[in-house]
């Protein structure tokens, strides 16, 4: 009797053993399928070093790689002609979605999306409805720069002493424009006789060429110099430092850069990425569309302001900002005049 209750305990033992064994390996899977989706992310020339917007984008991936348990890969473009290479290249590579960073890419991928009907992509800074060809599978990462253009051009007026305030686009392109002309009309509300200076290097990566730029400005009065360039737009903020005036940064928060940062056109890139590919793993990806980030949802705002600016300046942008979200301003300018 006594052998025959070892015999099914011993049995039962064996039972839980497997039990736990088979509900370890079915977490093991589970993990795994939430870890299968595949990301890849297309710099545009400035690379991850812009301090801007291709890194913001990075960030967006790893944040997703972290919180959202997804694969991702970065392929950088040293030049346009790597546009077409990396798309396809990640396209073959059976990654889930394929996100171009930048409106220089657009032709590149409406022509690729073409050849890869079943891959997800995305693309920041273009209107995927507006897009050649008009690809179903290409979903657009639009912001609202113009809002956050605004609030810089409050804050440029308000601590403005001569008079005179500035721009430096990097290429004449619509995301680029419209931070400028957002800028000019803030400024111009808020100072009305405000004088407004402007220019392209026709770079997004040249230090020098920004610089040059800022300091010919400068020259001419402005003491509040806004960059729009990207890794380029980083020269004009070290003129600015160099001759003892306000820089205003772009995309990303730039204040680490120095207290001479009076603050930044904040451009939430990266939250922009991180919320596409959520909307992948979600199962919610829809292309042919757009997902704008604006004031009201947050997607752009303004950054930090120095410690040397005037202390009621950033009460000021958060009021402006709350106008903006209310609808109270609206109508804000894209395009230069």
């Amino acid at each position: 009797m006594a052998i025959r209750k070892r015999t099914v305990g011993v049995a039962l033992a064996l039972v839980a053993v497997l039990a736990l064994s088979l509900a370890s390996i079915g977490s093991a899977s589970s993990a795994k399928s939430e870890a299968t989706i595949k990301v890849a992310l297309i710099t545009d020339i400035g690379g991850l070093n812009d301090k801007g917007f291709n890194a913001l984008a990075n960030v967006g991936l790893q944040t997703a790689k972290k919180k959202l348990k997804v694969q991702g890969r970065v392929f950088i473009s040293k030049s346009a002609a790597d546009y077409v290479p990396n798309l396809s290249a990640a396209a073959r590579g059976n990654y889930d979605l394929v996100i171009a960073v930048g409106f220089l890419m657009s032709d590149s991928l409406s022509a690729v999306a073409k050849k890869f009907p079943k891959t997800k992509f995305a693309i920041v800074d273009v209107s995927a409805p507006f897009m050649k060809g008009k690809p179903k599978n290409v979903r657009g990462i639009v912001f609202a720069e113009q809002e956050a253009g605004y609030l810089a051009g409050v804050a440029a007026a308000t601590v403005s002493k001569t008079g005179t305030v500035s721009t430096i686009g990097g290429i004449k392109i619509p995301p680029v424009d419209a931070f400028i002309a957002g800028f000019q009309a803030g400024a111009k509300a808020t100072k009305p006789g405000i004088t407004l200076l402007n220019d392209y290097s026709q770079d997004f990566v040249d230090q020098a060429k920004c610089k040059e730029l800022a300091l010919n400005q400068i020259a001419q009065g402005s003491d509040v110099v806004f960059q729009v360039a990207g890794g380029c737009g980083l020269g004009a903020l070290s003129a600015a430092q160099e001759k003892g005036v306000w820089g205003i940064g772009v995309d990303n928060d730039q204040s680490f850069l120095g207290k001479h940062v009076l603050t930044s056109a904040q451009k939430k890139v990266d939250q922009g990425v991180f919320q596409t590919i959520q909307l992948v793993t979600t199962g919610k990806f829809k292309g042919g569309v757009d997902g704008l980030f604006s004031v009201k949802n947050d997607g752009v705002g303004f950054g930090k302001v120095s410690p040397a600016a005037p202390p009621t300046l950033a009460a000021k942008l958060a009021s402006v900002s709350a106008a903006i979200k209310a609808g109270k301003i609206s109508k804000i300018p894209r395009l230069v005049k």
